[in-house]
């Protein structure tokens, strides 16, 4: 039996707040550059130089750090989004 959508579940983030999201993809040309557009994009205030990188053990791969500043849940949501469709992207955590 279907049941009605209950109320909204209450945010455990305090906005506005800095916030970590881990992208993954394949080492290669642009792929931060790439990312780090989509981060500006939805943080016009975004610190590019607080990027952490860490390359895989064999180079094939980089994980990217970029916290942003997240005013919602909305515009985190779109930040995952727009990262998760991005034909660089691997995985977003």
């Amino acid at each position: 039996m279907n049941q009605p959508p209950g109320p909204a579940r209450p945010s455990l983030i305090t906005y506005p707040s800095q916030f970590p999201i881990k992208v993954m993809g394949e080492r290669q040309d642009g792929f931060v550059r790439a990312i780090t557009q989509i981060a500006v994009q939805f943080d016009p205030a975004f610190d590019a130089s607080a990027i952490e990188l860490r390359p895989s053990s064999q180079g094939r791969y980089l994980g990217v750090t970029l916290t942003v500043t997240a005013t919602s849940r909305e515009q985190l949501d779109q930040i995952y989004h727009a990262l998760t469709s991005h034909p660089m992207v691997k995985v977003v955590l």
